[in-house]
């Protein structure tokens, strides 16, 4: 299993952009699915986007157009691009490899001011 450490969050004004990567112990070439999930207070961990180990992504409805998400497996490191920020995308931002496992990252809090 690998672990996951999350960075690049901070505080964004509306419109803004921040780019998060998430660097794994280990190779995340072989990893089936990396993601990003996200989590407000008061609301459920959700997710914001995924890539396959073959590289195809998906992307909730409320970030499609405005997000990226990419993996670099020489770095062994998944990144999540994300411009046009909005107030609603506040949240703790939380790194996640499924495979056989799911390994989660400790997040890193991304906060939109308006």
């Amino acid at each position: 299993q690998v672990q996951l450490v999350e960075s690049g969050g901070g505080l964004v004004q509306a419109g803004g952009s921040l780019r998060l990567s998430c660097v794994a112990s280990g190779s995340i070439s072989r990893i089936n699915v990396m993601g990003w999930y996200r989590q407000a207070p008061g609301e459920q961990r959700e997710l914001v986007a995924a890539i396959t180990r073959f590289g195809s992504t998906n992307y909730a409805d409320s970030v499609k157009g405005r997000f990226t998400i990419s993996r670099d497996n020489a770095k062994n490191t998944v990144y999540l691009q994300m411009n046009s920020l909005k107030p609603e995308d506040t949240a703790v931002y939380y790194c996640n490899a499924r495979d056989w496992y799911s390994s989660w990252g400790q997040g890193t809090q991304v906060t939109v001011s308006s």
